[in-house]
């Protein structure tokens, strides 16, 4: 019989995105990571196998806590009310950061050593897209968006705009910039009257 984990594995999980945020895909180390974590080697690898092990359990946890709350909050919103409150969410969680770490999947994304977990990384970029490219569409059926463009190319637009807003607010974390970034890609939201 396998014995309890004698962890608490989200705050375990909370200390190695925080690794991976810190150093990378490719320079976290797995004994690194479970110092962080407070695990000795061996409890590292009888719960999470692998870093990759431990890197899927991770990115899950910062989805949830991110990405799909984010999404489950604008949802309900109109479209575009969802589109200009995720690119705001975006902006108020690069300026919140004191360390300007950017975005976690972002810098992950950058690390050629993170090539082993690039498919789940891309899958998390695709959850980008549909939020836009659903609401965009629904927006442009009701008429409260602009239909002048296909609301898949729009989608693609504004997801490589968060993820240019979260590499700038590393560099040039000021609001007025952040948001001089999305006011004219929500302007092309607008439609003509």
């Amino acid at each position: 019989m396998a014995r309890p984990r004698e962890f608490d594995e989200t705050q375990a999980l909370k200390a190695a995105i925080d690794g991976f945020w810190a150093m990378g895909y490719g320079g976290a180390g797995t004994r690194d990571l479970a110092a962080r974590m407070g695990l000795t080697t061996a409890s590292f690898y009888n719960a999470f196998g692998d870093k990759r092990g431990l890197f899927l359990k991770a990115l899950d946890l910062y989805l949830k806590e991110t990405l799909h709350q984010r999404i489950a909050r604008l949802d309900g919103l109109a479209p575009r009310d969802a589109v200009a409150g995720f690119m705001a969410d975006v902006i108020d969680r690069s300026l919140a950061d004191p360390a300007y770490r950017g975005c976690m999947l972002v810098n992950i994304t950058l690390d050629a050593a993170a090539v082993e977990v690039r498919e789940e990384i891309s899958a998390a970029f695709a959850q980008i897209h549909a939020f836009f490219r659903r609401h965009i569409q629904a927006g442009q059926d009701d008429g409260s968006i602009a239909a002048s463009q296909p609301a898949d190319d729009l989608a693609r637009l504004f997801q490589g705009l968060v993820l240019g807003i979260r590499v700038m607010a590393r560099t040039a974390p000021e609001r007025a910039v952040l948001e001089g970034m999305a006011r004219p890609a929500l302007a092309l939201l607008d439609p003509i009257h």
